[in-house]
């Protein structure tokens, strides 16, 4: 695991979903003394930090089978809180029923989009009909309340332990490196000190509209041999001309090599923001 941030002045932490999520699992792995917070929407998690309703935020923003959560990416760079560490979830889908139900009785499962999708195979195999549901969570507690037991949720397990589920089917999900990157959001700009283990630095930038602006505002990072490991382009107010770019490097800005290369970005852009100097998560390592 990667440094911990400051625990001891933390109490809680806000994620979007429901009790038994993947945002809750992840909270509980990464803060387990902190009171997770549940939240309705993305928006309203970015708020319960804002206001001091809660002192951290759980929130995805990448996977490795469906890519980016592109909400997160839109909220970042207008967002006042800013990223203080990162923590990568191994996705572990369980096919959910009710208490007495049978994996050949079920006829329908429901869960999110996002979930279905990438549980593809064992809705093939089962001929199962899908029904989209709001949250994984949100449909273990739905099967629960229909109390049907043609109906099944594709949840993490945790939901089955909070909704009182049988699990019909361990690890339905169809590729088994599945796993989610969360980011940790706070209200205050916590650097990770310099020379104590690897870090990552993310931050946004504007190019300027001018040929060839991306390719010399990158050269830097390659010239001064700093790793960026990623690198996301969206447009700013529905503007064609105008990109906004969320990159993600090895090493600190007090660093030499980064130093360089974020003084050379800023000749080619009209505005570089830091969102976070925080330490790097051990996965990167594995």
């Amino acid at each position: 695991m990667s440094t911990p941030i400051a625990a001891d002045a933390r109490h809680r932490i806000a994620y979007q979903g429901e009790p038994g999520s993947n945002s809750h699992l992840a909270c509980q792995q990464r803060f387990p003394d902190l009171e997770p917070v549940a939240t309705a929407s993305f928006e309203d998690c970015f708020a319960a930090v804002e206001s001091g309703e809660a002192d951290l935020a759980m929130i995805p923003i990448d996977n490795s089978v469906a890519g980016r959560v592109s909400d997160i990416h839109h909220f970042l760079p207008t967002s006042p809180l800013h990223i203080v560490g990162e923590h990568f979830l191994r996705i572990r889908f369980a096919l959910l029923g009710i208490p007495g139900a049978t994996l050949d009785g079920v006829k329908t499962v429901h869960s999110h989009v996002h979930a279905l999708g990438q549980c593809r195979r064992v809705i093939r195999e089962h001929a199962f009909t899908p029904v989209i549901s709001g949250d994984t969570a949100g449909a273990a507690r739905e099967v629960k309340e229909a109390g049907d037991p043609t109906q099944a949720a594709i949840s993490p397990p945790l939901a089955a332990e909070i909704y009182g589920l049988e699990v019909l089917l361990d690890d339905v999900e169809d590729e088994d490196h599945n796993t989610t990157r969360f980011v940790v959001l706070s209200r205050d700009f916590e650097q990770a000190p310099r020379g104590n283990g690897p870090v990552v630095t993310s931050f946004v930038f504007n190019v300027r509209n001018l040929p060839a602006a991306l390719y010399k505002a990158l050269g830097g990072f390659a010239t001064n041999g700093v790793n960026m490991t990623k690198l996301e382009s969206y447009m700013v107010g529905g503007e064609f001309t105008a990109t906004q770019f969320l990159a993600e490097v090895d090493g600190h800005p007090d660093d030499p090599p980064v130093r360089r290369a974020l003084d050379e970005l800023a000749f080619f852009t009209t505005e570089v923001k830091v969102l976070g100097v925080y330490p790097a998560d051990s996965f990167r390592a594995g």
